[in-house]
This record gives structure tokens, C-alpha cells and sequence, in this order.
């Protein structure tokens, strides 16, 4: 996906799709996409082996729950939050009453990671859709 030669509104792209846990590609920066994704309820526990995960929350609170060496921990990331997952460091975002989130990630990144547990019907496992805005 190439950048975009026009700004990118975002409540036009959220308009343009309700799927939950199926990002949308808005556009590139280097060898990185922008995803916009709409999320409620919870994803599933995976690792990005690789890749530093990047978490912008648009609208609502997202929660992201990570397992590391010192034990489990959540760290809660309200409207206008950031935060970095590590890579190499098992994590579960959910949103219990809805979130619109900005990820980025290198393109063709997996949204499930490189290890996972099973991936129930309502997570999309993509490397991201073209926004159809």
C-alpha cells in the first residue's frame, strides 16, 4: 500500500466498515502500515516474535493484557492513549464496551502475531484490508 496523497479523515474511515478485530490499512510509512480497526470484547493471547506491536486508542479504552517475566499485568489505555507492546512479549488487547484503535506494525504483519491460541470466529487473523473509504 502506498501513502495516501490526500489527508485520511479518520471518523470518514471508521464510517467505512463495522467489522470488530479486522483492521483496515489507511495508509504506508516506510515499510510500515497504519491499521484502523474497530475492537470490542477480546482478541486472543499471541506474540509478535519479530516486531514491536504500536497501540493509539481513537476512541473509547482499550486493555492489554501482557504476560512477561514478572508475571501478568494489564495496563489500561483510555481515549487519546499509546503504548508499545515489545516484541517477544505474549499480550491479549480487549475492550469490554468498544474501541477504535490505530496500530502500526511492519507490512504484512499478522493481526494474530507469530504464535497464538486458537483464533475464535470474531478475530479476523489478517495482515489488514484496504480501507474502502
Amino acid at each position: 500500500m502506498a501513502q495516501n496523497s490526500e489527508p485520511v479523515s479518520l471518523a470518514a474511515a471508521l464510517a467505512s466498515f463495522d467489522d470488530l478485530w479486522s483492521p483496515r490499512i489507511v495508509t504506508a510509512v516506510n515499510d510500515y502500515d497504519v491499521r484502523l480497526a474497530k475492537v470490542e470484547g477480546e482478541h486472543v493471547w499471541h506474540t509478535h516474535d519479530h516486531t514491536d506491536e504500536f497501540f493509539l486508542v481513537v476512541e473509547g479504552e482499550l486493555r492489554i493484557a501482557l504476560r512477561e517475566s514478572g508475571g501478568e499485568r494489564t495496563v489500561v489505555l483510555p481515549q487519546g492513549s499509546l503504548f508499545t507492546v515489545p516484541r517477544g512479549t505474549e499480550h491479549k488487547p480487549s475492550s469490554p464496551s468498544g474501541a477504535a484503535i490505530i496500530v502500526i506494525e511492519p507490512t504484512g504483519t499478522l493481526s494474530v502475531g507469530d504464535r497464538h491460541e486458537e483464533v475464535p470466529d470474531h478475530v479476523d487473523a489478517t495482515t489488514g484490508h484496504v480501507l474502502n473509504s
